[in-house]
C-alpha cells in the first residue's frame, strides 16, 4: 500500500499507460529529468484543481446559509433604555 491506496487501484485521471511509456523512453538523464518535471507539474496542476473545487464547494455552502444564522442584524433586537 502507498499512502493508504492499493497500488492496483487506478486514480481517476492518472494515465498509467502514458507514464509507463514515458518511463520506458526515459533512457538518458535529460529524458528522466523531463519526466520528473512533467510528473511534478501535473501533480501540482491536479492539487490546484482540487483546491479550487474545494473553494467552490465552500463558497456554495456559505451562500446557502440563511442570513439569520449569521447573528443578529442591526435593529433585530429591541433597544434597552438605560
Amino acid at each position: 500500500m502507498l499512502r493508504g491506496h492499493d497500488m492496483r487501484e487506478q486514480d481517476v485521471g492518472f494515465d498509467y499507460h502514458r507514464y509507463r511509456q514515458l518511463l520506458a523512453e526515459a533512457v538518458d538523464e535529460k529524458k528522466r529529468l523531463a519526466l520528473i518535471n512533467l510528473l511534478i507539474e501535473e501533480r501540482a496542476r491536479d492539487r490546484l484543481a482540487a483546491v479550487r473545487a474545494h473553494a467552490v464547494r465552500t463558497a456554495r455552502t456559505v451562500a446557502i446559509v440563511p442570513a439569520s444564522a449569521s447573528g443578529p442584524q442591526r435593529g433585530a433586537w429591541p433597544l434597552r433604555k438605560p
